[in-house]
């Protein structure tokens, strides 16, 4: 597929009009003691604000809804965010955000740095993503989940205040960077892979009921002084389904070149749907490249599809390489990386990995630092032959549809967590993943031949 007909989040454009905003499998119980009965009122209330009169929503407004809720942000008054951004004058000015813009500011009570998003006044979508974003911030705490401080709600003023994170996004450190500013070393980039796919297992897989981030982008990494990334910007999440439950109907959203294309043709959202978007921002990473960049040739406008004809031909994998990176990084860290990307980025839902899988993958690669005088372990040649059958193996997944994602996934563990493996070990797991495919198609084949 080409372009996912998704659009940026912050113009708030839908492509399925008949899909009500009320549509939410959320289930409401004691049974998710993570987030409370009353937020899974709250977070479908907020689906439902109608807004008359520049902004403000019929009946009661966000802040004495989240009154109702025992959170932990602090609430401060328009006028102390004011004075933390002088005002907001452009020299505090940081950016633009999903629904807003993002100050820098300094909080005099306590002389803390922090960032300010203030919500534009659009009514129905900005009390929409303020109500979301404080209550998913407020109840899920991670380390590579960006801390909210608090936020305000004075009158018709929204507005969220973050953490500050001193070395802005991970787009920043990525695109159009000027001539002067050098590029992420590949330890880095290996490093801010593998804590984005944490924050998105804790989303998954410990928040009870789960958490779709479903505007996984690299606009939404943030970064540390550390260069440790945090997830931002959760205006769009969606409380995942539960119980017998395989997805969740909503409109659909995000940002164009990161939508699954399951979620921006049907509007069913899954776990895999952010599998999806990590691919996407991982290969982002592994070439250095947009997921949309229209300065491209025709061709390599869309990042999927100009890497994916690559990834079966084992003489162009190097040109998946970012330039920036000089020839510095490992060759078969390399091709373990863009194995781990392929997977997540698959057509079909259900033969990508689950993230937890990935996060195994990239803690695997990112604890194996490259020092660019180390004798590599591996040739070209050698890894080469061993991903041609993982690109052979995608293929056959593509035109067979639905795999079993825990089958996939122990391949990439099998393939990835096994240290210093030489080439001949790795030609015969490459060979044994053929031999198991082989095996399992051919299973799928006789099922379909079956009479009904």
């Amino acid at each position: 597929m080409g372009c996912c007909p998704c659009f940026d989040s912050k113009d708030a454009e839908e492509l399925n009009p008949s899909k009500s905003l009320n549509e939410d499998t959320s289930p409401r119980g004691d049974e998710h003691p993570m987030v409370p009965p009353q937020v899974h009122r709250l977070v479908s209330g907020a689906d439902r604000l109608k807004t008359r009169n520049n902004g403000e929503a019929k009946g009661r407004t966000p802040g004495s809804q989240l009154s109702s809720v025992k959170i932990s942000a602090q609430t401060f008054t328009f006028k102390e965010l004011a004075l933390a951004t002088k005002n907001f004058t452009p020299e505090c000015f940081l950016g633009e955000g999903g629904f807003g813009h993002v100050y820098r500011g300094c909080l005099s009570m306590t002389n803390q740095d922090v960032a300010i998003k203030q919500l534009n006044r659009n009514g129905l979508q900005g009390n929409r993503e303020f109500l979301v974003e404080v209550l998913m911030l407020s109840l899920l705490h991670h380390p590579n989940l960006v801390n909210l401080i608090g936020y305000c709600a004075d009158g018709d003023q929204r507005l969220l205040v973050y953490e500050f994170m001193p070395l802005g996004s991970l787009e920043d450190h990525l695109h159009d960077l000027a001539s002067d500013k050098e590029g992420l070393d590949w330890n880095t980039r290996m490093k801010i892979a593998a804590g984005a796919a944490k924050g998105l297992e804790y989303l998954h897989d410990i928040a009870k009921p789960p958490v779709i981030y479903r505007d996984f982008k690299s606009a939404n990494i943030l970064l540390d002084k550390e260069f440790q990334p945090k997830l931002s910007d959760f205006g769009l999440a969606k409380l995942g389904p539960v119980g017998d439950k395989s997805h969740v109907s909503t409109r659909v959203m995000g940002t164009h070149g990161y939508c699954a294309p399951e979620y921006a043709m049907t509007g069913q959202l899954t776990v895999k749907s952010d599998v999806y978007s990590f691919g996407v921002v991982f290969l982002e990473l592994i070439t250095g490249r947009k997921a949309i960049d229209s300065t491209k040739p025709h061709g390599e406008q869309n990042l999927i599809a100009w890497a994916r004809p690559m990834f079966s031909n084992r003489r162009r994998l190097a040109r998946l390489a970012d330039p920036r990176l000089h020839g510095q990084f490992p060759v078969r860290g390399l091709y373990q990386a863009l194995a781990v990307a392929s997977m997540c980025i698959q057509e079909q839902a259900v033969t990508r990995p689950l993230i937890a899988d990935v996060v195994t993958a990239l803690s695997y690669l990112s604890s194996h630092t490259y020092e660019s005088n180390a004798a590599q372990n591996s040739t070209v040649e050698g890894i080469g032959r061993d991903f041609d059958a993982l690109g052979g193996r995608v293929r056959r997944n593509e035109r067979n549809g639905r795999r079993s994602s825990r089958n996939e996934t122990s391949s990439i563990k099998k393939h990835l967590n096994q240290k210093d493996l030489d080439r001949e070990k790795a030609v015969a797991e490459a060979k044994l993943w053929g031999e198991n495919l082989r095996r399992a198609n051919a299973q799928i084949d006789s099922n379909h031949s079956d009479p009904v």
